[in-house]
């Protein structure tokens, strides 16, 4: 079949291309459909940065309100550009996960001030790769790129157990209640997603979410005293925490910009094969800036980096609905959300083993999508090298920082990154190590064939 066919093929299931308007009748349901692939996602990072950095309920709600106001306008601007500030697609934007382990790194030895000026210092670094798009994408081969998203997984493992037995620190760490909810969540979302198909399949950990909540009442594990106190309405704070400027955490930061711009130029082309065709360089550059500016603005406004949301690429292909219109819809609803504090207090009550067992499916998924990029790459001698000098390194320094001790402070906390360490020597050993294109006699005298990396 010629190329040409190829597109045809793909554009004819296409429901609503991406400049059409379904009837408000249609649209407003397929903008909530958005709304709830995305929701858990969105909601559990920041859960998840806050518990591990001490934050009380009151702060949790504040960030979690934010998260859903600035992923909103995030949607909206990816729709409908400013300016060069967009990709004129139907993408939706919400928290990033690239960016948990690090910022809890950071928040863990800096504080809450020390995140976000690290946020918006460093936003510039993916406005910078959108412009220069294809001049530095060459470094980021599928090699490297699954290496790294493989490690944000397996670096978030431990936070997912945690919260699984209960939380960092709970006195009732471990105990079989808290153990018995997770793994209920855990099984609900695995059963869901193998055993049903469509929009239920899609939203699997979403559900099982809702379960585990229910289970929660009758164990005295879901506490919603938090909501009461919640108001119905409230504007954003602008630095609400204030701004420190650390240069480790600044340049820790910076790595994972480098990094989730490789995830939305998957997600923008992704976007873009829906309707039987590449994305353009507008589209790339406009989604890359996008991810930049919005990002550095939710710093501002007391909410952690925004990316675009790889589960809603899949629902388009799905649904065959490509409309922004739709996806515009679903960050009006998201923005909504965000100026009321009762729905984010809601959400921050989630019992810490509901979280922990919706957190094991999310973050194993993570490492199971960097797999999947890694199998793009051949998995040659060197290759394999690469895999596994990148992934014991990053995992070392990870479960025991202790090796580090003796280095200074701002080094430490560099090098002590999974992410950091990890992705940087999979990135020089790329760079470095011999291709595995070279041609090398074998014992008769016989060149092999070359293989690309």
């Amino acid at each position: 079949m010629s190329e040409q066919s190829n597109s045809e093929a793909s554009t004819s299931i296409v429901e609503y291309d991406i400049e059409d308007k379904p009837p408000v009748g249609e649209a407003i349901p397929l903008g909530i459909q958005h709304l709830l692939a995305m929701f858990l996602s969105t909601v559990a990072l920041p859960i998840v940065i806050a518990g591990a950095i001490g934050l009380g309920q009151a702060d949790t709600t504040f960030l979690l309100q934010m998260a859903l106001l600035v992923a909103g306008v995030a949607t909206i601007v990816q729709a409908y550009p400013v300016g060069p500030v967009g990709a004129r697609l139907p993408i939706v934007m919400g928290t990033s996960a690239i960016f948990v382990a690090p910022l809890i790194d950071v928040g863990s030895q800096f504080g809450l001030a020390a995140i976000f000026g690290a946020v918006i210092v460093a936003a510039p670094v993916e406005i910078v790769i959108g412009y220069f798009i294809d001049d530095v994408r060459g470094l980021f081969p599928p090699l490297v790129t699954g290496i790294v998203v493989m490690l944000v997984g397996l670096t978030l493992i431990p936070v997912a157990m945690d919260y699984a037995a209960g939380g960092p620190g709970a006195s009732t760490y471990g105990n079989v209640e808290n153990v018995g909810l997770a793994a209920l969540v855990f099984l609900v979302a695995v059963g869901v997603n193998q055993f049903f198909d469509g929009f239920l399949r899609m939203t699997s950990v979403l559900v099982a979410v809702v379960v585990g909540y229910t289970a929660a009442i009758p164990l005295g594990l879901l506490d919603l005293s938090g909501v009461a106190t919640a108001g119905w309405f409230a504007f954003p704070v602008p630095l609400r925490y204030g701004v420190e400027f650390q240069p480790s955490a600044i340049l820790v930061v910076a790595f994972a910009y480098i990094i989730t711009a490789i995830e939305t130029i998957g997600d923008v082309s992704g976007t873009t094969e829906a309707v039987g065709r590449d994305p353009d360089g507008e589209e790339l550059k406009g989604g890359l800036v996008a991810d930049g500016v919005m990002s550095g603005i939710a710093g501002v406004f007391g909410a952690f980096p925004n990316t675009s949301f790889s589960q809603n690429v899949g629902l388009i292909s799905f649904t065959g609905v490509a409309s922004r219109y739709v996806v515009a819809i679903c960050g009006g609803f998201l923005v909504v959300l965000g100026f009321v504090p009762k729905v984010a207090a809601v959400v921050a009550a989630m019992p810490n083993p509901v979280l922990g067992g919706a957190a094991v499916v999310l973050f194993g998924m993570i490492f199971s999508v960097g797999v999947r990029i890694l199998t793009r790459a051949q998995l040659t001698q060197r290759n394999l090298t690469i895999v596994a000098v990148s992934v014991v390194l990053g995992l070392g320094v990870e479960v025991r920082p202790d090796v580090l001790s003796s280095l200074p402070e701002d080094l430490r906390l560099l090098a002590g990154s999974g992410l950091i360490a990890g992705g940087v020597t999979a990135l020089v050993l790329n760079i470095v190590l011999p291709s595995d294109e070279e041609p090398t006699p074998d014992p008769a005298g016989v060149a092999p064939e070359s293989v690309d990396d």
